[in-house]
């Protein structure tokens, strides 16, 4: 028996009873010496790939329907379908499956599917005729005749047998017929019948029978039929809903009346299976199994004809970017993209990849920029759905597309900006569209999904063009809403208000069709300790949560890029600023971000941190929630739990040395202590370490200054702060973090030679209630009256007369911790005998004292 191939389509029905494309290949007919017996395979057209490999059973059912599909079950909820290109392709394997079985090519099946238990009786009973006799189609014998479709219903063979016989003798118009002579005599039983029948007929799953029923000279007749159910009192009127309020829309005028009836087909038996018909029990639920093929292989088809008519779709394109289209037109054109992008996921993937490229290449992403920004929200949703399509087909082809246009248009109408100020824009109270968009705005950033090419650029490239021209408006809300003048003032940015430009959250949108503004707050709640306001309003804080849970997912994703957004912002102490909303989830999230840069270990982050005591508004959220064992208690704890068991040591020594006084009293868990234990083991073994130095280093002559060196740690920290964003590190294009040691090394060994002969700091002494004033004497400017330097806590500013002086903002309670600048050469040995020269009063005082 020589090998046959034949292009054909592989799918597998899936437990939503939807069919699945599993790929295109050829399909031969061999014996395959594993199976033993003739095996159908199907090896993919691609590479070669076996897609399929089913031997054919002498007993198992196949289907042959419309020709060109031969369709059976492998096992229990198994099915598989072969899809044709040509007939004759299907012809020839149906023929060799039928002369393997030894049945007839001209069935339409090959095996009766039946349990025991009617196998056992069919064994029993006498040889009958292979068709079922039909009463006659008369009203008189509507009652029998809906008797025998209901009874048969039970039994595969009965079944089959029943189809076989409406399809040979052309019941099914005869019945319609009889439908219309009920209708007129307004025979209400004969009608309740009838509803019987059709319903049964269409259970009975049959391809060929649906090609009759669903024919444009039976369609209507067979949903009449279903009006007429019986537990209904009144009929429904289904014919008028689709004859009248049902409109088939053109938005360019369809020439082709095959694909014009096939689009009337598809919508009308989808309404049948939808709407009409019964939810199928689950006993019922194999009875429209072909029905749903029926539907999924019409999508195939117009989808396939659309793309092949270029003049069509190139018509449709040319209205859709057209300033003179008027707005209803245009919603029309995008709610047809829509239903053309939905029924393309029918396709297989290499049609689907094509189907996809064509419409990239006709400019439906310049053309989704015009429609996304109209202000109809239906036109809006629409072209989120088909954007959403885009971006699950392919990233990178839409990456590929902004970067492109930023090459040529400004920042304001950047495809990607457009998406953000949607987001940010969303009116819907439950952010529906802003969590759509919120998706596929981390999908299109997620590096898991850039193209590994040879040269390997798409990752850099993308992410520096989304931090240099789209970051900025995706933290605007985050950033209004926790700076210092708004929350002094009471002024927040609300859900609805333009986010687009970062001018126009300055003085009011002049440019944008959404009215840009500040609203004050009634209700605002604050903090006791430091009085910083947040955003007391829920649509505000889901729409801040979102922001925070994609800045979280850089985070994880971004290392380089965020963390360099991170300290020019000061994005992580803005982000603290809600531990204080009332709003518990968006605390939690402010946690969680700060808990995922704890979770990165890194030192960079940790100097940060503990630079700018940034522990502090958790700790006092932690104070704040008081006994309550909650969400954010445990979330508080795990996070210093992490820090615990991660021996972070920076970390732990920052804590241990600031916040301990105000922690020691929390014994329902051992975190705190466990903290105090680690910092105090690793003093005892630095100590250990210096005892085992010969004195001769100990000595002064060889030590280097710690007050000086603390000293020039926060001149480094604060010299290239930007005034805009208290930024404590270069920008992004300035220059990399990890770059800048090396050289800030050289600097302070320059400042340390040059400091070796200064005199020893004065004692702090308090200034304010919650500030400590630091004043750095140096023998050769006391001598000169220059050259003076003070670091003072909480308190503005300030120029001495006649001396160049810095003064550096700092927290109440922030210490400079010892051996935390990681990187220096500061070593904990030389520190720790600093401390047991100097006395205890030259610390600052912790938390709580």
């Amino acid at each position: 028996m020589s090998d046959t191939r034949r292009r054909v389509k592989v799918y597998t029905l899936n437990e939503d009873r939807q069919w699945d494309d599993r790929g295109t290949g050829h399909v031969s007919s061999t014996y395959v010496e594993e199976l033993k017996g003739m095996s159908l395979l199907v090896r993919a057209e691609s590479d070669g790939s076996l897609l399929l490999e089913s031997k054919i059973n002498p007993n198992t059912a196949y289907q042959k329907q419309q020709d060109t599909l031969i369709v059976w079950s492998e096992a229990e909820n198994y099915d598989l379908a072969l899809s044709f290109q040509e007939k004759a392709g299907c012809d020839e394997i149906w023929e060799k499956i039928c002369q393997v079985q030894g049945k007839d090519p001209s069935v339409e099946v090959t095996q009766d599917l039946i349990d025991e238990s009617e196998e056992e009786r069919f064994e029993e009973m006498p040889e009958t005729s292979h068709l079922i006799d039909l009463p006659t189609c008369e009203l008189n014998k509507l009652e029998e005749i809906a008797d025998l479709v209901t009874s048969v219903l039970s039994s595969p063979i009965r079944r089959e047998k029943l189809a076989l016989a409406l399809e040979n003798e052309g019941y099914i118009k005869k019945l319609l017929q009889l439908f219309q002579a009920c209708e007129n005599l307004e025979n209400t039983e004969g009608l309740h019948h009838l509803y019987e029948i059709i319903r049964g007929i269409l259970f009975l799953n049959k391809a060929t029978l649906f090609e009759v029923m669903f024919s444009d000279e039976c369609i209507m007749d067979v949903v009449g039929c279903l009006e007429y159910d019986p537990a209904l009192a009144q009929p429904k009127r289904h014919r008028e809903f689709l004859t009248k309020t049902a409109k088939f829309k053109e938005v360019i005028p369809i020439t082709d009346s095959e694909l014009r009836q096939k689009i009337h087909q598809t919508y009308r038996v989808q309404y049948i299976q939808d709407i009409i018909l019964p939810t199928p029990s689950v006993f019922e639920e194999n009875f429209l199994s072909t029905l749903t093929s029926f539907i999924f292989f019409n999508k195939v088809e117009i989808v396939s004809m659309l793309q092949e008519d270029e003049k069509f779709l190139s018509e449709v394109f040319a209205q859709l970017t057209d300033e003179a289209t008027d707005d209803d037109k245009r919603r029309e054109l995008v709610n047809f993209f829509k239903e053309f992008c939905a029924f393309s996921q029918t396709l297989q993937p290499q049609n689907r990849d094509a189907f996809f490229k064509t419409l990239a290449k006709l400019g439906i992403l310049p053309a989704l920029e015009i429609v996304m920004g109209m202000d109809d929200l239906q036109v809006r949703s629409a072209a989120t759905d088909i954007f959403s399509y885009l971006v699950e087909f392919s990233p990178s082809m839409v990456r590929e597309f902004v970067m492109q246009e930023a090459q040529q248009s400004d920042d304001d109408i950047l495809l990607i900006n457009v998406v953000i100020e949607q987001m940010i824009c969303d009116t819907d109270p439950e952010l529906g569209g802003a969590v759509q968009l919120m998706g596929l705005l981390r999908t299109l950033i997620d590096p898991e999904n850039m193209l590994a090419t040879t040269n390997k650029t798409e990752k850099s490239e993308f992410l520096n063009f989304f931090y240099n021209h789209c970051m900025h408006v995706l933290t605007a809300p985050l950033l209004t809403n926790t700076s210092e003048d708004k929350c002094e003032k009471g002024f927040f940015f609300l859900s609805g208000v333009c986010g687009w430009h970062l001018s126009c959250l300055s003085y009011g949108c002049q440019v944008h069709s959404v009215s840009c503004s500040f609203f004050l707050l009634d209700n605002i709640v604050g903090s006791n300790k430091n009085n910083t306001i947040c955003p007391d309003n829920y649509q505000t804080a889901q729409l801040l949560a979102l922001i925070l849970e994609l800045l979280t997912f850089c985070v994880e994703h971004h290392t380089y890029h965020i963390k360099n957004y991170i300290m020019n912002k000061d994005l992580l102490r803005r982000v603290l600023v809600l531990m204080n909303s009332k709003h518990t989830f968006l605390a939690l999230c402010a946690l969680r971000f700060m808990r995922r840069i704890i979770g990165l270990k890194d030192e960079f982050y940790n100097r940060y941190i503990t630079k700018g005591n940034l522990f502090e508004p958790v700790i006092n959220a932690l104070l704040d929630n008081g006994t309550r064992y909650n969400l954010l208690n445990s979330a508080v704890v795990e996070l210093f739990e992490f820090i615990r068991v991660e021996d972070i040591k920076s970390l732990t020594a920052h804590i241990v040395e600031n916040f301990y006084k105000a922690l020691e009293s929390i014994e329902y868990v051992q975190t705190f202590k466990g903290l105090k234990t680690k910092y105090e083991q690793e003093k005892d073994k630095q100590n250990q370490k210096l005892n085992s130095v010969p004195s001769i280093l100990r000595s002064n002559r060889f030590r280097r200054d710690a007050k000086a060196l603390e000293e020039d740690e926060e001149m480094w920290f604060n010299e290239d702060e930007e005034e805009e964003g208290k930024a404590v590190v270069a920008p992004v294009e300035k220059s990399k973090p990890e770059d800048d040691f090396p050289d800030t090394y050289e600097k302070f060994m320059e400042t340390k030679k040059a400091k070796e002969s200064e005199d020893k700091e004065n004692l702090p002494k308090r200034t304010s209630p919650g500030g400590f004033k630091f004043t750095f004497s140096h023998s050769a400017s006391t001598a000169n009256g220059t050259n003076s330097k003070s670091v003072v806590a909480q308190t503005p500013p300030a120029s001495s007369n006649g001396s160049s002086s810095k003064t550096t903002n700092l927290a109440t309670s922030v210490t400079t911790t010892k051996g935390s600048l990681v990187g220096l050469v500061d070593y904990p040995d030389d520190e720790e005998e600093d401390e047991e020269e100097e006395t205890s009063p030259r610390k600052r005082p912790r938390l709580g004292s």
